[in-house]
């Protein structure tokens, strides 16, 4: 059994609003325990710009939730994706003081996360997040250049998930101190968009801290593991090239007739398969 794969939250409750990813606000306590029961002690929280402060990520009283429910179920948070720089870029905020928010909602959550014992952050800059051109580039990378220090003091380490082409990721990246910041590798984006894994690893395998498994077609959606363009053989085989060590999130397509558990666990042993096979 692989203990380094786990769930974006949410996997384990019913879609809101036929949203393939959003905070369960009715179950979120109730996941961690049915994750355990299936055998899955890792999950990556989930944030949406949303009623982003009253998130129990946010707040006291939920902080110390969390905290309480990781010790008595032996459970870890190890990472963030925050949804919620995706929804709400500050380096596309064309009003100045709305970009000073969200630069300060930043903030904010990293300290959140530095409470709750979260170690990566998530930044994904794909979909409404992407960058169109180099003056938002330079805004994100200024931003975090500026706060590199203190993101080094909270220990927590910065990934970046990004729709670049493999050359102009390792360009983007090479921006940023190599110790704090990293790439979220999504095997379903890749294959989304026809990027070739081996040139990806070879551009910047040596900066990813974070893996989301997924399975999609090319220029589509989202499937289940195996129907897509995603080729896991090659994946797991470059995975182990580069001695990756940290977590496998299960980013996964969602049941259609709420068998979450079910078929987060056959996702689970299909991960586990190919690790085993890639030598992993």
């Amino acid at each position: 059994m692989n203990k380094n794969i786990g769930f974006m939250q949410g996997r384990l409750s019913p879609l809101t609003n036929g949203k393939i990813q959003s905070f369960p606000w009715e179950t979120w306590e109730q996941e961690i325990e049915l994750a355990v029961s299936i055998g899955i002690h890792i999950m990556e929280w989930t944030l949406d710009q949303d009623r982003l402060y009253e998130n129990p990520l946010m707040t006291s009283s939920g902080q110390k939730k969390i905290l309480q429910l990781c010790k008595k179920y032996k459970f870890l948070i190890p990472s963030l994706t925050g949804d919620c720089f995706m929804q709400a870029p500050f380096w596309k905020a064309k009003n100045k003081n709305k970009q000073k928010q969200l630069k300060n909602d930043f903030i904010s959550i990293l300290i959140a996360c530095e409470c709750t014992g979260i170690k990566h952050m998530v930044v994904p800059l794909v979909d409404e997040g992407s960058l169109e051109n180099i003056y938002q580039e330079d805004l994100l990378v200024e931003f975090f250049n500026k706060y590199e220090n203190k993101i080094a003091s909270t220990n927590i380490k910065i990934s970046f998930e990004s729709d670049y082409e493999p050359i102009e990721l390792k360009r983007f990246i090479s921006r940023l101190k190599f110790e704090n910041f990293g790439v979220n590798y999504d095997t379903g984006n890749s294959a989304s968009l026809g990027l070739d894994p081996v040139e990806e690893f070879h551009a910047i395998g040596n900066r990813i801290f974070n893996v989301h498994i997924k399975d999609r077609i090319f220029g589509g959606t989202t499937v289940p593991l195996g129907e897509g363009d995603v080729n896991f053989c090659v994946v797991f085989k470059l995975l182990k090239a580069i001695d990756y060590k940290a977590n496998y999130i299960l980013q996964t397509a969602r049941a259609t007739d709420d068998s979450h558990a079910q078929v987060l666990m056959s996702y689970k042993s299909y991960v586990e398969e190919g690790i085993k096979l890639s030598g992993s």
